[in-house]
């Protein structure tokens, strides 16, 4: 059993089976979650996230990013993992693995959304 904390704000629970791969606190990280994920993988955090976005976005929106608890900053990752597993689910679809062979060359190194991370 891991030791990560998988919890999220009320009315995410859903989203915790999620956490321990899915919720990295940099670009890179999430880049790198996406490259190790199978079609399988990808698939069932899609689905899961689709479905609460939504209502992840509102919730995050309400507050200011300096007022997140740890279960916040959680679904915040989530979100933002959302972001890349997105591209590979509605848009590159069966091409996913041919796009994915050139990604190690065009390495993430950092990105706005790390600012968290760096403090």
């Amino acid at each position: 059993m891991s030791d990560i904390n998988t919890s999220l704000p009320v009315g995410f629970e859903a989203l915790s089976p999620f956490v321990e791969f899915w919720a990295a606190d940099t670009a890179a990280k999430r880049a790198q979650c996406r490259d190790s994920s199978d079609e399988a993988d990808r698939a069932a955090f899609y689905s899961a996230m689709n479905a609460l976005i939504s209502d992840a976005l509102t919730y995050l929106d309400a507050k200011p990013l300096s007022e997140f608890d740890d279960s916040d900053q959680r679904l915040m990752q989530l979100a933002l993992s959302f972001a890349h597993v997105s591209m590979a689910v509605e848009l590159q679809r069966e091409e996913e693995p041919r796009h994915a062979l050139n990604r190690p060359y065009m390495r993430i190194t950092r990105a706005p959304s790390d600012r968290a991370a760096e403090q």
